[in-house]
């Protein structure tokens, strides 16, 4: 069993920054990619940015230039450092995870889920 624990989500005014980590547990193998994706009210999840291999970055046309996403590999952790929040940006953020739990066994997995509210 694998868990993802968020934390770091808040209250902050426009403008500002935040700092999401998510913290990967469990029966890990080998991790493929970690990311992060967002939820809004009345609106589907989105895929917010992914880091896969340790190098390959990908980053919602919507965030990029605001957004940068990085990974502590040995620590199976990964962190999404926002900055010039907007309030568009307020949302859950959830982490999500591609790791394979044995040579053959492979999931994808979520965190619980983290608010993130850009308000004055």
């Amino acid at each position: 069993q694998v868990e993802l624990v968020e934390s770091g989500g808040g209250l902050v005014q426009p403008g500002g920054s935040l700092r999401l980590s998510c913290a990967a547990s469990g029966n890990i193998f080998r991790v493929i990619s970690m990311g992060w994706y967002r939820q809004a009210p009345g609106k589907q999840r989105e895929l917010v940015a992914s880091l896969t291999g340790g190098a390959s970055r990908n980053y919602a046309d919507s965030v990029k230039g605001r957004f940068a996403i990085s990974r502590d590999g040995a620590q199976n952790m990964v962190y999404l450092q926002m900055n010039s929040l907007k309030p568009e940006d307020t949302a859950v953020y959830y982490c999500n995870a591609h790791i394979y739990t044995s040579t053959t066994l492979w999931d994808h997995y979520w965190g619980q889920g983290t608010q993130v509210t850009v308000s004055s």
